[in-house]
């Protein structure tokens, strides 16, 4: 497998209702940050993101963050 797909060089800020999302691992989904199947045949696999209540997200775009789904500062340092 190879590196993902950089999506974006600043994290998404979302405000989401309580449920069930599917982030994007791989960076190619058109659908950022959530996964529209762009993945299938590449080894990536979309992140199952469960909220129990409402919440502000800042997703990682560059797929490079070690607190995936959520940005640690990573795109910094590309």
């Amino acid at each position: 497998m190879s590196d993902p797909k950089i999506a974006g060089t600043r994290p998404i800020v979302l405000e989401l209702a309580a449920g069930t999302y599917w982030y994007c691992t791989c960076g190619g989904s058109a659908n950022q940050p959530f996964c529209d199947g762009a993945h299938k045949g590449t080894g990536f696999r979309p992140e199952k993101v469960e909220l129990a209540d409402d919440d502000r997200i800042a997703f990682c775009q560059c797929k490079r963050s070690g607190n995936q789904p959520r940005c640690d500062g990573s795109h910094g340092r590309l």
